[in-house]
């Protein structure tokens, strides 16, 4: 069953739309703003979207672009959905990348025709494309790490700095790492938290450009070094495995947009909530049948946090105080993950 994202503000026109494309055997996930639309798009990779135009906050012709820019997404068909009649308005949406318009009122026929037809061109595009052998996410790794070395990094070790230009593709084997970059101040911003099974340093590789984070062991760790001929090999030979890192940056550029929003948004209280639950779904034992503990330093913590170490400590304390962690030496323990998820910002 295909997937059909809609989004309306119009709630009747949504539910109604909804209805219709349901009874035409389509799976309809609904969205009444862009901002939500966007989020439930990188959810659900929906096999076709269709937007409304003029919406609050965030419109249609925004929804294509942060859409475009995931790449997951970038290739779905976007059909318009618009009162507007003006042929600017119609250009600016085609020259954009939508692959169609439909104007309101339509009628049942225009818009299930629509789809049709967008949903064809996806299928023969892909039809076109040749077969190539399938290979098992352990035959591709088996062949990626074949000639790769393994290095040994203690606590606080730099893995690779910002501004040097990458010959390899890390793998973590065991171990925490994290990313992070430096202000024109000094002042560090962790952006990534890495641990067992994730790979480090392929976007600068992609792009054959400086690494623009600096990587650093959080604890002793042991990394797979694969050669920067070999990681491009394997992308050439394996389209699985481009889906994988493709997949991969999504993530990171998802992240990094939350990331944003909370620096600009959050409370320090929600921010500082928020690192901690970060840091417990990254580096938790998924058998562990006790409280999330780590050790970790205060500054560490308020880098991940975006704040400064006086404020990390004044939160942590009311936090201890409320019962919402428990704190022994560098060890920080979540008591109350639930409050701290529901943390009024």
């Amino acid at each position: 069953m295909k997937k059909i994202l809609l989004i309306e503000d119009n709630k009747e026109l949504l539910e109604n739309t909804a209805e219709l494309l349901e009874l035409a055997g389509y799976e309809v996930i609904t969205a009444d703003n862009g901002k939500t639309g966007v989020a439930k798009a990188r959810q659900y990779f929906p096999d076709l979207i269709i937007s409304d135009i003029m919406m609050p906050d965030l419109d249609g012709y925004g929804v294509l672009h942060l859409l475009q820019r995931t790449p997951e997404l970038a290739q779905t068909p976007f059909i318009f959905l618009t009162a507007k009649t003006e042929r600017a308005d119609f250009r600016k949406g085609m020259e954009m990348g939508a692959d169609d318009y439909l104007m309101k009122p339509f009628t049942e026929m225009e818009l299930l025709n629509a789809i049709d037809s967008r949903l064809k061109k996806v299928s023969h595009k892909q039809s076109d494309v040749p077969k190539e052998p399938s290979l098992t996410k352990e035959e591709i790794f088996d062949e990626l790490f074949a000639n790769s070395k393994t290095n040994k990094y203690k606590k606080n070790q730099e893995i690779f700095s910002e501004g040097n230009y990458p010959q390899y593709l890390f793998y973590i084997k065991s171990g925490k790492v994290k990313a992070y970059k430096t202000s024109d101040t000094g002042k560090e911003l962790t952006v990534g938290l890495y641990t067992e099974g994730d790979f480090l340093g392929y976007i600068a590789l992609l792009e054959e450009s400086t690494y623009r984070i600096t990587a650093q062991a959080l604890s002793d760790a042991e990394l797979l070094l694969i050669s920067r001929n070999d990681f491009q090999e394997t992308l050439q030979k394996n389209s699985s495995f481009v889906l994988q890192f493709t997949r991969a940056l999504a993530q990171n550029n998802n992240y990094k947009a939350d990331q944003m929003v909370q620096l600009a948004y959050n409370s320090l209280r929600k921010r500082v909530a928020n690192a901690l639950l970060l840091l417990k779904e990254k580096f938790s034992s998924e058998d562990s049948k006790t409280n999330f503990r780590i050790r970790i330093t205060r500054e560490e913590l308020a880098n991940i946090s975006g704040t400064t170490t006086e404020s990390l400590i004044r939160t942590l304390s009311d936090f201890k105080a409320e019962k919402l962690i428990n704190i022994q030496g560098r060890s920080v323990e979540i008591l109350d993950e639930i409050k701290l998820k529901n943390m009024v910002n």
